[in-house]
Order: structure tokens, then C-alpha cells, then sequence
């Protein structure tokens, strides 16, 4: 008759738990809850911005051409001419060293047009807060969600500083 053991030796529990304590460290890191909730936050961002984008090349096409003029209460002339129902709400920022632009800001969006009067082109942009969109950026370069009418299109720019009209390189 064989003698059979039962169990595992020491050397295997202590590989097995070795193993097994790496894949928890990698899970961990993978699943930070702030740069989840930053990376939640930035695409409401992008949303909001590809949205009011789309709304300040609606308004131009009804008022020949001329986008809304520069100021405090741009998004509201939109809702005000019809072309966006609501006014996206604000999103809060969390990561520090993070902060909403503040160039002609309404609920934590910026507009920069080639002219104070609404000339063309223009931006649309808000500032991102997730490590995986600053990822794109180099040096003191931060992410900004950028809608240019120039390019007819939304996306991420890495600047320095904040967008300005028709001066945008996209990284996606």
C-alpha cells in the first residue's frame, strides 16, 4: 500500500499566498476610488463641453455667424436663444491641485472667443482632473476638455495654458 499525504506542504500555502498577495497590491492600485471618481467627473466634463459646443454652433447658425459674446452668463444667452434646454450643472473638483478654469466661467466651463463681441473661432473648454487624462500631457502642460468651432470638434488638449481660439492640438 502507497502511504499518501493529505494537504499542502509549506512551501506551497507560503507561494500561494505570495501570489496572491501580488494580485491584491495590482487590484488595489488599479481601483483607486479617487482617480475612478476623477475619471467619472472628467467625462461629464468632455459631455458638457461637446454638448455646449454643439449648441454655440447651432447659435451661430441662426444669428449669422456671430457666436455669443464673452462673459459670465454665456451658457444662459444659449438657453435663453433656445438652443440648450438646461444649463449643465456644475462638477466639482477633488483632486488636489486641481481647480475650474475661470476665463469667462459659467459652472465650471470657460469660453474664449477671437473677439469679446463673439468673433470666430472660438473655444469651449473645461479643465480635467484624472491622472489618466494629465497622462497625455508633458512638463507643466494639465488636460483642459476643449470644443474648438475652428476644428469643428471636441476633445483633450494639453496646454499650459488655458485654450485659446484655433491654437488647439488634440490627443485624441
Amino acid at each position: 500500500m502507497r502511504n499518501r499525504k493529505l494537504g499542502f506542504t509549506l512551501i506551497e500555502l507560503l507561494v500561494v499566498i505570495a501570489v496572491l498577495g501580488t494580485l491584491a497590491v495590482v487590484v488595489l492600485l488599479a481601483l483607486n476610488p479617487l482617480q475612478q471618481l476623477a475619471r467619472t467627473r472628467d467625462s461629464g466634463r468632455i459631455s458638457a463641453t461637446t454638448q455646449l459646443g454643439h449648441a454655440m454652433e447651432a447659435y451661430a447658425t441662426s444669428h449669422n455667424g456671430t457666436y455669443v459674446a464673452e462673459g459670465a452668463t454665456w451658457i444662459t444667452t444659449l438657453v435663453n436663444a433656445g438652443e440648450i434646454q438646461t444649463v449643465p450643472a456644475a462638477i466639482a473638483y477633488s483632486v488636489t491641485g486641481t481647480s475650474a478654469c475661470t476665463a469667462n466661467a459659467q459652472n465650471g466651463v470657460c469660453y474664449d472667443a477671437t473677439t469679446a463681441a463673439g468673433g470666430a473661432p472660438v473655444v469651449i473648454y473645461a479643465t480635467l482632473e484624472s491622472d489618466s487624462n494629465n497622462s497625455f500631457c508633458t512638463g507643466a502642460e494639465i488636460a483642459y476638455s476643449v470644443y474648438s468651432t475652428a476644428d469643428g470638434r471636441g476633445g483633450i488638449v494639453c496646454s499650459a495654458s488655458a485654450p485659446t481660439p484655433g491654437s488647439q492640438t488634440f490627443e485624441n
